[in-house]
């Protein structure tokens, strides 16, 4: 009995993917619940598994193909053992090599090389097998000849410095872009040319907060089963206290209209071998210092093993990005539309600051805050990201709300 293998039903937002890798071949036994295709749509991977155990009998779409929702891309033959390796005698009678009238062994590319170009067999050294003739054998002959004709065409030409010879190859590698890569490409020239987007700075002294993390991060960990104290849930916490305060900043452009969001989605951006995704952590102003930590933890580790599901990344009202983990000191992010704002985190730099008429070393951190300034004003953008300094480097405001 034959099943067959459909694409998953793609949600409302997901129009089509492409098959992104087979990971059986036709032919290849097959177990149920076990992946065979992995689907790539715009935003995440879907993984395709089998319905039965059997043999993978046929393959309608090949890797890089465009599927539709619920499209048939191939066929399980359920019940069925794949075939058995050829056997050795089998395997003996299929001619690896032809033979040249004078009963040299010759390879098969081999011998149509050396007839385009006239190359007499039997003065070529075999280095195969037996003594078969390789199609590398024809190659090094043809070389060896054409550089003596060279060399006796021009007998009287005077010597010459050597040319320079480059080691290595000048290696180019064109590949198609991943669906998801496209459309991250396309969402930022989108968010460039369709936004009149602006960029504030600040900088905030991270000093506080690292202090207050040596002093908990063991107690916490112990306390909440293993999870870590970052630094992002504070910004993530900061952030959404300073969205309450400025609601523009939490908002969206629908066509003519301005949409204000009751709720507070913070989407955190995540860096993964497929380009980047952004899952979303919803209602963080209801969540503990813990849930968002762990909620950032457990949306890391499904993106690094592309296990996102599309509803994980959409809805977000707002963005963080840290580009820090990675050495950036300085950046201005790329809104994520249709939001009107996001926030760009960076390294943690020490720097010589005034403090109280003294020069005083402090780890500083530049804060960046891209905006869409049809829907927000600068005034306001400036105030929220003072508030989120200000609550960084007082964490306690964030709990007294002031």
């Amino acid at each position: 009995m034959a099943f067959e293998i459909k694409a998953p039903q793609f949600p409302e937002s997901v129009e089509e993917g492409s098959i992104a890798t087979w990971h059986k071949q036709v032919g290849e036994s097959v177990s149920r619940d076990e992946l065979i295709v992995d689907i790539e749509t715009d935003k995440t991977v879907l993984e395709v598994v089998a319905v039965a155990d059997g043999v993978l009998i046929e393959v309608m779409k090949q890797e890089g193909d465009v599927v539709l929702s619920q499209e048939l891309i191939g066929k399980i033959e359920a019940g069925t053992v794949a075939s058995a390796p050829t056997s050795a005698a089998q395997v003996e009678s299929i001619p690896a090599a032809t033979s040249t009238d004078t009963g040299l062994a010759v390879n098969p590319a081999a011998k149509k090389l050396a007839e385009e170009n006239n190359i007499d067999l039997s003065n070529v050294k075999g280095t195969g097998k037996d003594g078969r003739i390789l199609k590398e054998d024809v190659q090094n002959a043809l070389s060896a000849s054409t550089a003596a004709n060279t060399t006796a065409a021009v007998p009287s030409a005077p010597a010459k410095p050597a040319a320079p010879v480059l080691t290595g190859e000048r290696v180019e590698k064109r590949v198609p872009m991943t669906r998801l890569r496209a459309t991250i490409a396309k969402r930022l020239l989108d968010a460039q040319h369709n936004s009149a987007m602006l960029t504030t700075f600040n900088e905030v002294n991270m000093g506080p907060l690292m202090e207050l993390r040596q002093q908990y991060k063991d107690l916490f960990e112990k306390t909440h089963n293993g999870t870590r104290l970052g630094f992002m849930g504070f910004f993530v916490k900061a952030a959404a206290e300073a969205l309450k305060r400025f609601p523009a900043v939490n908002a969206s452009i629908d066509g003519n209209d301005m949409v204000y969001h009751g709720y507070y989605d913070i989407g955190v951006a995540v860096s993964t071998e497929r380009g980047l995704v952004v899952p979303v952590l919803r209602d963080c102003d209801r969540m503990s210092m813990a849930e968002v930590e762990g909620g950032i933890k457990d949306y890391a580790v499904a993106a690094k093993n592309g296990k996102l599901a599309i509803e994980d990344m959409t809805g977000g009202t707002f963005t963080i990005t840290n580009g820090g983990v990675f050495g950036s000191l300085l950046s201005t992010p790329i809104l994520n539309p249709p939001q009107t704002a996001i926030l760009g985190m960076h390294k943690i730099q020490e720097r010589p600051m005034a403090v109280k008429g003294q020069v005083v070393i402090l780890p500083m951190m530049y804060l960046a805050l891209s905006y869409d300034h049809r829907m927000i004003d600068g005034k306001d953008a400036v105030q929220f990201l003072v508030a989120i300094k200000d609550m960084l480097e007082d964490p306690a405001r964030m709990l007294l709300d002031v």
